[in-house]
């Protein structure tokens, strides 16, 4: 890489690092987590290594929904015995990544862009990726009386949740293939990327401040029924149309420390992607009635159907296509390029998965040698 880019890359990633950091709440890194208490504690449960708590991060996204299910079945307290999850939802990577270098959690659940910015930050030193979840779930969608085609996107407003975001890093990746130009750290250009909250983006769109936005689920389908339309699947753009969005990440301190706590917690995620998989239906609705439990809203059927069909929940961290997304950083200008051996620990996943009859999976040559 030329010198006089390196630079502006060293620049531009200062830059968005230096960015806000979005929580849920004003206090500490997030709230925590509410359920029905249907999670018990089985009679006789010993701790998982004299564990008071395991404290265990997530956003309330349709694509955290192994860890909503977790959360609301029970998996995780079940793995876990008498020591108890403590659960923190996120409203964007950036503050999870913070919540964990200051010791605030111990495992998260969070998209590849920021785990990616997180472990190059911190020299390699912070975190590891021990498992996958989720592929999908991502798309591009727009007011249909002001875009109809690719074509018509240069030009108009389309928000994104928050600058380096995972969904950021794809659309300012996709508007690079058109051929077209953005300043990362501003937006501004041939299209105006948009930093907009999820939460907040559906009445963004309402007002007629963005023309449309590159988001998960269940924003995605939030704007659908608002009147927008789906102009492009982000899975399209993807070979065999998988991609990670959601990871696993722990603290390095912590697998070393708990090993037995993190392969508890890893068993609760496989079990919990199973039971998704093989009861789809109870599994949407579990995930919402966690959605209910944190933000005090259930999603109605018009949203909830359309965004579970297109996410897929898997195990497989798909480490190849996380590769990927980090060369997307670099070409969008956000990142310089990363140093991702070892950001892998897939050990006790695959563990887990061969005790229970399952195929292991592969850290793309990104593992902890």
């Amino acid at each position: 890489m030329p010198a006089h880019r390196s630079a502006a890359f060293r620049r531009t990633f200062a830059a968005i690092a230096a960015l806000p950091l979005l929580t849920l709440a004003a206090c500490g890194y997030g709230s925590e987590a509410k359920n029905d208490d249907t999670a018990k504690v089985a009679a006789g449960a010993e701790k998982i290594d004299g564990l008071d708590s395991v404290r265990i991060g997530y956003f309330g996204n349709l694509t955290h929904g192994t860890a909503l299910v977790g959360i609301q079945k029970g998996f995780f307290q079940k793995e876990l015995g008498a020591t108890k999850p403590a659960y923190t939802p996120f409203n964007a990577g950036p503050s999870e990544i913070e919540a964990l270098n200051a010791d605030s959690i111990d495992i998260g659940w969070i998209g590849p862009s920021p785990a990616i910015n997180g472990y190059t930050a911190a020299n390699g030193t912070n975190l590891r990726i021990i498992g996958g979840s989720a592929s999908g779930g991502v798309k591009l969608v727009v007011n249909p009386d002001k875009i109809k085609t690719l074509k018509d996107v240069k030009g108009k407003k389309i928000a994104t949740p928050q600058a380096g975001n995972t969904q950021d890093v794809a659309f300012l990746n996709w508007i690079a293939e058109q051929g077209w130009n953005v300043d990362a750290k501003s937006g501004k250009g041939d299209v105006s990327v948009v930093r907009t909250d999820n939460k907040v983006t559906p009445d963004a769109y309402k007002s007629g401040s963005i023309d449309g936005a590159w988001v998960p689920e269940p924003t995605a389908s939030k704007l659908v029924a608002e009147g927008a339309k789906v102009l492009l699947d982000e899975a399209d753009l993807w070979p065999d149309k998988k991609f990670v969005i959601t990871n696993i990440i722990v603290r390095q301190e912590f697998l070393k420390e708990h090993p037995e706590a993190v392969e508890a917690v890893l068993k609760a995620a496989v079990e919990a992607n199973k039971w998704i998989n093989a009861n789809p239906d109870e599994a949407k609705a579990a995930a919402n009635k966690q959605l209910e439990a944190d933000s005090g809203k259930a999603l109605p059927a018009e949203v909830l159907d359309p965004a579970w069909k297109s996410i897929q929940f898997t195990n497989d961290p798909l480490a190849s296509t996380l590769n990927t997304e980090a060369e997307h950083a670099v070409k969008a200008g956000l990142l310089e390029s990363p140093k991702l051996d070892g950001i892998y620990d897939l050990t006790l996943l695959n563990k887990v998965l061969k005790a229970e009859g399952e195929s292991t999976v592969d850290d793309a040559g990104l593992g902890v040698k």
